[in-house]
């Protein structure tokens, strides 16, 4: 399968929350969750190095489509639900089409 769509988003948590925020997106990836989705290709969650407040996340999927799909169900609206809890603000975030790379983990 390939990337067609992907996105960068920048969060920041509230303060000192930014261990559990983390911890929270890695749930997407436990069974049933939106990232252990076939159509989730790329599930990066990566704490920022300067402020253990900010977290960022890169996602690649096969298509929009799929990704707007998987997160409007349930265990992806819960996921959303439960971060709007820990965030200090609005997140912003990059959508893009890959048009090659590498990722290894």
């Amino acid at each position: 399968m390939k990337i067609r769509y992907g996105f960068n988003a920048t969060l920041t948590a509230r303060p000192g929350m930014g261990e559990r925020l983390a911890d929270l997106l890695l749930t997407a990836l436990d069974e049933g969750g939106p990232a252990a989705s076939e159509h989730c290709l790329v599930y990066l969650v990566c704490r920022s190095s300067s402020d253990p407040d900010v977290v960022h996340v890169t996602e690649g999927w096969t298509g929009e489509e799929e990704h707007h799909r998987v997160f409007a169900g349930p265990a992806a609206q819960s996921l959303v639900s439960r971060l709007q809890e820990l965030l200090a603000a609005q997140a912003p975030y990059t959508d893009y089409v890959p048009v090659g790379g590498k990722a290894a983990f």
